[in-house]
């Protein structure tokens, strides 16, 4: 279920630019924390930010790398009800300008908090960190 999540909201979401998938998936309650970015502290704000990647002189893009993402249950009345998952991962993310080959620009690690409100599942909370640009880029 939550690779799904995960799917939807980067292969839609974020790389289609989708800001209607985007909003279907977050919390009312969202906060987004960047270690290189900062703090998103609403929904909204996020959702203008994943319409923003449009307006770039760049096609950009992000993709899990295979094999490192795990979830961790997150159950309440011990342990028989489910409410929520821990999702911890390793992502890269890629540009491409027109007229130029695709370059990845970095990797980072994220932290994915999914709870279940309504039935239905919403990212809530987001760490991303140790954002790495590869070495042929010259930093890092």
């Amino acid at each position: 279920m939550i690779q799904e999540k995960d799917s939807l909201l980067f292969q839609i979401g974020f790389n289609k630019i989708d800001t209607h998938q985007v909003a279907l998936l977050t919390s009312t309650d969202f906060e987004f924390y960047h270690d290189e970015h900062g703090i998103t502290e609403t929904k909204s704000a996020f959702i203008k930010s994943i319409s923003g990647i449009g307006e770039l002189p760049f096609k950009t893009w992000r993709t899990l790398v295979e094999g490192t993402m795990e979830v961790f249950p997150l159950y309440q009345d011990n342990s028989q009800v489910l409410y929520g998952a821990i999702q911890n991962g390793i992502h890269d993310f890629y540009q491409k300008k027109e007229g130029e080959a695709a370059r990845k620009t970095n990797t980072a690690k994220f932290t994915h908090l999914w709870v279940i409100e309504n039935g239905d599942w919403k990212l809530k909370r987001v760490l991303s960190y140790d954002h790495q640009i590869p070495q042929e880029n010259g930093k890092k």
